[in-house]
């Protein structure tokens, strides 16, 4: 007797939209371990963070659901937009955390996306500087910091970014060893 394959998130995703319950369940079942496993990462790498992944994951996948109408294009797609949930998220969290205690512990980050990615200045960095960043990068290099969301808030590997931005792989590496040397270019210190 051979196991039952899951369905496809894809599947899921268009059952889940059009009404059917019992896809909204695979589809938690599914998911949510991925999105726990995302926070628990993002979480993990901060050390101090007050927030858990548990309710991190529980904020992402309510916010997800809140989108029932968007169209999901495909499992990575629904994972590029899971990214950009829990990086507000996170950084809306870190905003409330900061103003409540004016300058207290920062959350101190590396920009890795899984083992390739070298640290980036892992002491002047931290998650609200790397939002910033993102966004100075984003009117620089739309597609690269993207790129940086994807995979360092959605733990997407190079070729599923390449594929949820809709380019060649080539030019996925492209981008992502520019955003990675502006980014280290603006953690480093100024030479004298």
């Amino acid at each position: 007797m051979t196991a039952a394959v899951p369905p496809d998130i894809t599947q899921l995703l268009q059952s889940w939209r059009a009404g059917d319950s019992d896809a909204e369940t695979q589809l938690l079942e599914q998911i949510y371990p991925v999105l726990r496993r995302l926070a628990q990462q993002r979480l993990t790498r901060s050390g101090q963070l007050t927030l858990v992944a548990t309710e991190l994951a529980n904020d992402a996948y309510f916010k997800l659901v809140e989108q029932r109408e968007a169209e999901f294009q495909n499992r990575v797609h629904f994972y590029a937009i899971a990214a950009h949930v829990i990086r507000r998220l996170l950084v809306d969290h870190l905003r409330e955390r900061s103003a409540l205690k004016r300058g207290g512990d920062v959350l101190r980050v590396t920009l890795q996306a899984g083992q390739e990615v070298a640290a980036v200045t892992p002491d002047l960095a931290d998650a609200l500087d790397l939002d910033r960043l993102l966004e100075r990068l984003e009117r620089i290099n739309a597609r690269a910091a993207k790129g940086v969301e994807l995979r360092f808030f959605g733990g997407l590997t190079i070729e599923e970014t390449a594929e949820a931005i809709g380019v060649s792989l080539p030019t996925a590496k492209r981008d992502w060893q520019f955003a990675r040397a502006w980014l280290h270019g603006q953690l480093s210190p100024p030479t004298p």
